[in-house]
């Protein structure tokens, strides 16, 4: 096992922020001194079960902790799913459903082991323990914590200053989590930026327990293909980790050089050492960003669809981009032609292209829209029943026929 020193490097790559950084060094000595690894939790509201590589920047970070040779619990949250976390909401959340969480929960348990080692992970639900604690033991919880204190809160307290309800239900929220970390006697917590205030009640609730306080991990929130935006689907400047592996392929090889280097941090699997030396080779001018980032891309498509899949989405890059062509396959969809003269937006909508109208108005005013290869600009286009070539953004590409 590597010292607590060379550990403490290795974790610290891509964190925004440690508390305390002092404390993580005296708990990576616990391997010698007690003869155990570390209790490494981090949460997941099982709310969206579609994973893409934002979401993943917490499970590369419990990957390095287990190659480190700690406890890795991935904790499924669908106790508090059913509640909804109030985090960065203006307003009260609809709960899910005990069916949506336990469908949601099973996708989550389905694509977390293509970067954690499952011999190595332990998978736990928090209903285990809330679910059953008694009413006394729920208003105890409650009276660990002041009114003053949650809204402290930044959202908490814009909807308190502007009149806007919060329910008990919600204040109970970052004490279930807390108490989470009390359950599980964890020694590290992660989680992203936005979550500090509930994983600083993790710390304050072991403390009340009388337990040694967990450290917490904060992780920024990666930016999508935007360059801006946090990453999300409803966005649309997401990377799926179930897309295929030329859009995965070409998304990657779309964002800018400079969010590239926070990929490689955040998401690359190499060295420190190697990675101080791209930065260095970029910096000189000894390693060109594109060769960089097409290096990037190769890694995060192959681990996630294999070698020999990354080659072809290279390939299929390469032809398109650099020789300007067509993509050796191309998916054709036969259309029910609604009318004689049917939207274009309604006609990508309706093949899949895009995922709603607006999606499809917002590329065709951004000029990212192509109908058999000759640019669309009007997103008042209408096309007759026929035969097209619809070529949306830079990856996708869809032949129309009649149904």
């Amino acid at each position: 096992m590597l010292t607590p020193e060379k550990q403490l490097e290795i974790i610290k790559r891509g964190a925004v922020e440690i508390i305390l950084e002092k404390e993580l060094l005296h708990k990576l000595e616990k391997p010698c001194t007690e003869n155990r690894p570390l209790r490494v939790k981090a949460g997941f509201d099982p709310t969206a079960p579609d994973i893409h590589l934002g979401h993943t920047v917490l499970l590369e970070k419990m990957r390095q902790f287990q190659e480190l040779g700690h406890e890795v619990i991935f904790l499924i949250g669908d106790f508090t799913g059913m509640i909804g976390d109030p985090t960065g909401k203006s307003e009260t959340r609809k709960p899910l459903t005990k069916e949506d969480v336990a469908r949601n929960a099973e996708t989550y348990k389905e694509q977390v082991f293509k970067i954690l080692d499952p011999e190595k992970t332990k998978i736990r639900f928090n209903s285990e323990w809330l679910a059953h604690m008694s009413v006394m033991e729920i208003v105890s919880l409650g009276s660990m914590q002041t009114v003053a204190r949650m809204l402290e809160r930044e959202d908490f307290k814009k909807r308190f200053t502007s009149q806007q309800d919060i329910t008990i239900l919600e204040f109970y929220y970052p004490l279930f989590q807390a108490y989470d970390s009390v359950h599980l006697k964890a020694d590290v917590e992660l989680g992203g930026t936005d979550q500090r205030f509930n994983l600083l009640m993790g710390r304050t609730l072991q403390k009340k327990f009388d337990q040694e306080e967990q450290v917490v991990i904060m992780m920024p929130l990666l930016e999508g293909t935007d360059g801006v935006q946090k990453m999300s689907k409803s966005l649309g400047n997401y990377i799926g980790i179930s897309e295929p592996p030329k859009d995965m392929f070409g998304k990657l090889m779309s964002i800018s050089d400079e969010l590239m280097i926070k990929y490689y941090e955040l998401l690359s699997h190499i060295s420190n050492e190697e990675l101080k030396a791209l930065k260095d080779g970029l910096k000189s001018g000894t390693v060109h960003p594109k060769k960089a980032k097409e290096t990037l891309a190769f890694e995060i498509v192959e681990r996630y669809w294999g070698k020999e899949a990354a080659l072809h989405a290279k390939d299929e890059f390469e032809h398109i981009f650099k020789d300007k062509g067509l993509p050796d396959k191309i998916l054709v969809f036969a259309l029910v032609w609604e009318e004689e003269d049917m939207w274009l937006p309604r006609i990508m909508k309706l093949s899949g292209l895009v995922s709603s109208t607006g999606e499809a108005i917002r590329l065709i005013k951004q000029g990212a829209v192509a109908i058999d290869e000759q640019k669309v600009n009007d997103p008042d286009t209408t096309l007759k029943k026929g035969n097209y070539l619809i070529k949306a953004g830079k990856r996708k590409f869809l032949k129309i026929t009649p149904a």
